[in-house]
């Protein structure tokens, strides 16, 4: 379940361009990270150049971004976190223009204290892991349980 809050310098940033960085995310959540589409978030916090410093001045004459992730530790390889990397920061480019300094960070965070909904993603797994594979299976462990 990945949390993306996505930081550009740019409060007036044009509702196409925002809705392509959220269908972005998602896209390479899926498509890279094996997440599901359903329960990624995509969180974009436009804010005033002002507000946006590089090398300790206001950002005022261009963009900028950066990404950061919330993961549940140890459902990625370090591969797959690179290839993500690489690919964000080239969606970004794509969208936003030359960007002086974006970035993209992966925060990998503990199963047991990491949650959606009121479930830790531990316990998210253990119940997928103990899930029917399928209504046969389902039926089956009915009448196994019936007997």
């Amino acid at each position: 379940m990945p949390y993306f809050r996505v930081t550009v310098p740019d409060p007036d940033l044009p509702t196409d361009l925002q809705r392509a960085l959220a269908e972005g995310l998602t896209r390479l959540a899926v498509t890279v990270l094996r997440k599901s589409g359903a329960r990624t978030i995509v969180h974009l916090n436009l804010v005033p150049p002002g507000r946006y410093y590089i090398d300790s001045e206001p950002l005022t004459d261009s963009r900028d971004a950066h990404v950061e992730a919330s993961l549940t530790a140890g459902t990625n390889s370090a591969a797959e976190k690179a290839a993500f990397i690489a690919a964000a920061d080239e969606l970004l480019t794509d969208l936003l223009g030359p960007l002086p300094r974006s970035g993209v960070a992966l925060h990998e965070l503990h199963p047991e204290s990491y949650g959606y909904n009121g479930v830790t993603q531990l316990d998210y797994y253990r119940r997928v892991a103990n899930a029917p594979a399928a209504p046969e299976a389902a039926a089956a462990r009915v009448a196994a349980a019936a007997r």
